[in-house]
Protein backbone atom coordinates (compact mmCIF):
# COMPACT_ATOMS: atom_id res chain seq x y z
CA UNK A 1 0.00 0.00 0.00
CA UNK A 2 1.22 3.82 -1.27
CA UNK A 3 1.93 6.37 1.01
CA UNK A 4 0.50 8.55 2.44
CA UNK A 5 -2.71 6.54 2.69
CA UNK A 6 -6.44 7.21 3.34
CA UNK A 7 -7.94 4.34 5.44
CA UNK A 8 -11.78 4.47 6.00
CA UNK A 9 -13.22 2.02 8.67
CA UNK A 10 -17.05 1.08 8.25
CA UNK A 11 -17.20 -0.32 11.42
CA UNK A 12 -20.59 -1.04 12.62
CA UNK A 13 -22.10 1.98 10.97
CA UNK A 14 -25.81 0.83 8.98
CA UNK A 15 -24.35 3.54 6.75
CA UNK A 16 -21.89 1.02 5.81
CA UNK A 17 -23.64 -2.07 6.08
CA UNK A 18 -24.69 -4.46 3.16
CA UNK A 19 -25.33 -2.46 -0.39
CA UNK A 20 -24.28 0.70 1.52
CA UNK A 21 -20.84 -0.50 2.54
CA UNK A 22 -20.47 -1.67 -1.21
CA UNK A 23 -21.54 1.65 -2.75
CA UNK A 24 -19.19 3.57 -0.43
CA UNK A 25 -16.13 1.61 -1.37
CA UNK A 26 -16.84 2.03 -4.89
CA UNK A 27 -17.46 5.90 -4.43
CA UNK A 28 -13.96 5.89 -2.30
CA UNK A 29 -12.35 3.74 -5.10
CA UNK A 30 -13.37 6.43 -7.63
CA UNK A 31 -11.96 9.16 -6.31
CA UNK A 32 -8.88 7.19 -4.95
CA UNK A 33 -8.31 6.79 -8.87
CA UNK A 34 -9.27 10.02 -9.75
CA UNK A 35 -6.95 11.91 -7.89
CA UNK A 36 -4.51 9.46 -7.53
CA UNK A 37 -4.13 9.24 -3.65
CA UNK A 38 -3.91 5.91 -2.20
CA UNK A 39 -7.36 4.63 -0.40
CA UNK A 40 -8.53 1.61 1.54
CA UNK A 41 -11.48 0.67 3.31
CA UNK A 42 -12.24 -1.66 6.41
CA UNK A 43 -15.41 -3.19 6.13
CA UNK A 44 -17.53 -5.85 8.25
CA UNK A 45 -16.40 -9.13 8.08
CA UNK A 46 -19.76 -10.56 5.95
CA UNK A 47 -19.57 -7.32 3.62
CA UNK A 48 -15.46 -7.64 2.85
CA UNK A 49 -15.74 -10.31 -0.15
CA UNK A 50 -18.43 -8.42 -1.98
CA UNK A 51 -16.44 -5.40 -1.91
CA UNK A 52 -12.92 -7.02 -2.41
CA UNK A 53 -14.42 -8.36 -5.81
CA UNK A 54 -15.99 -4.78 -6.99
CA UNK A 55 -13.21 -2.13 -6.06
CA UNK A 56 -9.67 -2.34 -6.90
CA UNK A 57 -8.54 -0.69 -3.63
CA UNK A 58 -6.90 -2.32 -0.65
CA UNK A 59 -9.94 -4.08 1.80
CA UNK A 60 -8.50 -4.86 5.05
CA UNK A 61 -10.12 -6.50 7.75
CA UNK A 62 -11.26 -4.96 11.00
CA UNK A 63 -10.22 -7.91 13.08
CA UNK A 64 -8.72 -11.40 12.72
CA UNK A 65 -7.81 -14.03 15.26
CA UNK A 66 -4.29 -15.49 16.48
CA UNK A 67 -5.46 -19.11 14.97
CA UNK A 68 -5.24 -21.37 12.18
CA UNK A 69 -7.59 -23.48 10.22
CA UNK A 70 -9.58 -26.23 12.15
CA UNK A 71 -12.04 -26.33 15.03
CA UNK A 72 -12.69 -22.36 16.28
CA UNK A 73 -16.45 -22.11 15.92
CA UNK A 74 -16.97 -18.19 15.88
CA UNK A 75 -13.44 -16.88 14.87
CA UNK A 76 -11.86 -15.34 12.11
CA UNK A 77 -8.93 -17.06 10.77
CA UNK A 78 -6.10 -14.79 8.45
CA UNK A 79 -6.58 -17.62 6.20
CA UNK A 80 -10.05 -16.52 5.71
CA UNK A 81 -9.64 -12.85 5.58
CA UNK A 82 -7.24 -13.77 2.87
CA UNK A 83 -9.09 -15.99 0.55
CA UNK A 84 -12.06 -13.78 0.87
CA UNK A 85 -9.79 -10.94 -0.48
CA UNK A 86 -8.28 -8.99 2.45
CA UNK A 87 -4.97 -7.61 1.33
CA UNK A 88 -4.13 -6.56 5.30
CA UNK A 89 -6.35 -6.27 9.29
CA UNK A 90 -6.64 -3.82 11.54
CA UNK A 91 -5.48 -4.91 14.93
CA UNK A 92 -6.09 -3.81 18.65
CA UNK A 93 -8.29 -1.05 17.49
CA UNK A 94 -9.55 0.82 20.89
CA UNK A 95 -13.60 -0.54 20.48
CA UNK A 96 -11.86 -3.73 20.61
CA UNK A 97 -8.26 -3.72 22.71
CA UNK A 98 -6.73 -6.92 23.19
CA UNK A 99 -3.85 -8.21 25.38
CA UNK A 100 -0.04 -7.61 24.00
CA UNK A 101 0.69 -10.84 23.43
CA UNK A 102 -2.16 -11.35 21.35
CA UNK A 103 -1.25 -8.44 19.21
CA UNK A 104 1.82 -9.81 18.26
CA UNK A 105 -0.08 -13.39 18.00
CA UNK A 106 -2.17 -11.54 15.27
CA UNK A 107 0.89 -9.68 13.80
CA UNK A 108 2.34 -12.65 13.43
CA UNK A 109 -0.08 -14.74 11.93
CA UNK A 110 -1.34 -12.22 9.93
CA UNK A 111 2.64 -12.09 8.19
CA UNK A 112 2.55 -16.07 7.52
CA UNK A 113 -0.45 -15.67 5.51
CA UNK A 114 0.45 -12.49 3.44
CA UNK A 115 -2.00 -9.81 5.04
CA UNK A 116 -0.67 -5.98 5.70
CA UNK A 117 -1.24 -4.86 9.66
CA UNK A 118 -2.22 -2.16 10.78
CA UNK A 119 -2.06 -1.86 14.41
CA UNK A 120 -4.21 0.43 16.85
CA UNK A 121 -2.29 2.31 19.65
CA UNK A 122 -3.68 5.01 22.35
CA UNK A 123 -0.52 7.04 23.15
CA UNK A 124 2.89 7.25 22.73
CA UNK A 125 4.07 4.34 25.13
CA UNK A 126 1.41 1.85 23.32
CA UNK A 127 3.09 2.88 20.59
CA UNK A 128 6.68 2.46 21.02
CA UNK A 129 5.71 -0.83 22.75
CA UNK A 130 3.50 -2.04 19.66
CA UNK A 131 6.60 -1.10 17.19
CA UNK A 132 8.52 -4.05 18.66
CA UNK A 133 6.10 -6.42 16.67
CA UNK A 134 6.51 -4.80 13.40
CA UNK A 135 3.14 -4.36 12.02
CA UNK A 136 3.12 -2.53 8.47
CA UNK A 137 1.63 0.62 9.73
CA UNK A 138 0.56 1.98 13.41
CA UNK A 139 -2.43 4.45 13.76
CA UNK A 140 -2.17 6.05 17.25
CA UNK A 141 -5.97 7.02 18.21
CA UNK A 142 -6.11 8.33 21.66
CA UNK A 143 -9.87 7.14 22.73
CA UNK A 144 -10.91 10.01 23.97
CA UNK A 145 -10.94 11.80 20.93
CA UNK A 146 -12.43 8.84 18.67
CA UNK A 147 -15.66 10.13 16.95
CA UNK A 148 -15.29 13.51 18.61
CA UNK A 149 -15.29 15.44 15.92
CA UNK A 150 -11.99 17.15 17.36
CA UNK A 151 -9.05 15.62 15.34
CA UNK A 152 -5.65 14.20 17.60
CA UNK A 153 -3.40 16.09 15.01
CA UNK A 154 -5.27 19.50 16.41
CA UNK A 155 -5.86 18.79 20.10
CA UNK A 156 -3.22 16.78 20.94
CA UNK A 157 -0.35 17.22 17.97
CA UNK A 158 2.93 16.19 20.31
CA UNK A 159 0.82 12.64 20.43
CA UNK A 160 1.29 12.39 16.63
CA UNK A 161 4.74 13.64 16.55
CA UNK A 162 6.09 11.89 19.18
CA UNK A 163 4.83 8.79 17.98
CA UNK A 164 6.56 8.93 15.09
CA UNK A 165 9.34 9.71 16.26
CA UNK A 166 9.46 6.81 19.06
CA UNK A 167 8.23 4.57 16.35
CA UNK A 168 10.38 5.28 13.49
CA UNK A 169 13.60 5.03 16.28
CA UNK A 170 12.36 1.26 17.04
CA UNK A 171 11.99 0.41 13.40
CA UNK A 172 12.07 3.19 10.65
CA UNK A 173 10.37 0.78 7.97
CA UNK A 174 6.37 1.11 9.61
CA UNK A 175 3.97 3.64 8.91
CA UNK A 176 2.64 5.90 10.85
CA UNK A 177 -1.27 6.72 10.47
CA UNK A 178 -2.77 9.25 12.20
CA UNK A 179 -6.64 8.52 13.70
CA UNK A 180 -8.99 10.12 15.94
CA UNK A 181 -11.17 12.73 15.35
CA UNK A 182 -10.49 13.25 11.14
CA UNK A 183 -13.24 15.11 9.73
CA UNK A 184 -11.67 17.55 7.39
CA UNK A 185 -8.67 17.90 4.75
CA UNK A 186 -6.91 20.31 7.15
CA UNK A 187 -7.11 17.55 9.54
CA UNK A 188 -5.42 15.87 7.57
CA UNK A 189 -3.17 18.29 6.30
CA UNK A 190 -1.92 18.66 10.36
CA UNK A 191 -1.30 14.99 10.58
CA UNK A 192 0.94 14.99 7.34
CA UNK A 193 2.90 17.86 8.58
CA UNK A 194 3.35 16.57 12.01
CA UNK A 195 5.34 13.46 10.10
CA UNK A 196 1.83 10.71 9.86
CA UNK A 197 1.89 9.10 6.45
CA UNK A 198 -1.26 8.40 6.45
CA UNK A 199 -4.80 8.90 8.24
CA UNK A 200 -7.46 6.28 10.01
CA UNK A 201 -10.80 7.78 9.50
CA UNK A 202 -14.17 6.60 10.14
CA UNK A 203 -17.74 8.48 10.85
CA UNK A 204 -16.46 12.11 9.05
CA UNK A 205 -16.72 10.33 6.31
CA UNK A 206 -19.42 7.02 6.62
CA UNK A 207 -21.70 8.87 8.37
CA UNK A 208 -21.45 12.09 6.53
CA UNK A 209 -24.90 13.77 5.15
CA UNK A 210 -22.84 13.54 1.96
CA UNK A 211 -20.10 11.01 1.79
CA UNK A 212 -18.59 11.92 -1.70
CA UNK A 213 -17.65 15.98 -0.53
CA UNK A 214 -16.76 14.40 2.85
CA UNK A 215 -13.83 12.17 1.25
CA UNK A 216 -12.99 14.27 -1.04
CA UNK A 217 -12.14 17.00 1.23
CA UNK A 218 -10.35 14.21 3.06
CA UNK A 219 -8.41 13.83 -0.49
CA UNK A 220 -8.04 17.55 -1.36
CA UNK A 221 -6.36 17.40 2.58
CA UNK A 222 -3.63 14.83 0.99
CA UNK A 223 -2.99 16.62 -2.23
CA UNK A 224 -2.73 20.27 -0.62
CA UNK A 225 0.20 18.68 1.82
CA UNK A 226 1.74 16.89 -1.87
CA UNK A 227 1.30 20.26 -3.29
Amino acid sequence: MKIPIVVVNFKTYQEATGERAVKLAELIANISKQSGVQAAVSPQTVDLAIIAGKVDIPVLAQHVDPIKPGRNTGFISPESAKAGGAAGTLVNHSEHKLPHDQVKAIITRAKEVGLHTIACTADIEESKKIAEFAPDMIAVEPPELIGSGVSVSTAKPEIVRDSVKVVKEKNPEIKVLCGAGITSGDDVTKALELGAEGVLIASGVVKAKDQRAAFQDIVNGVLKFQK
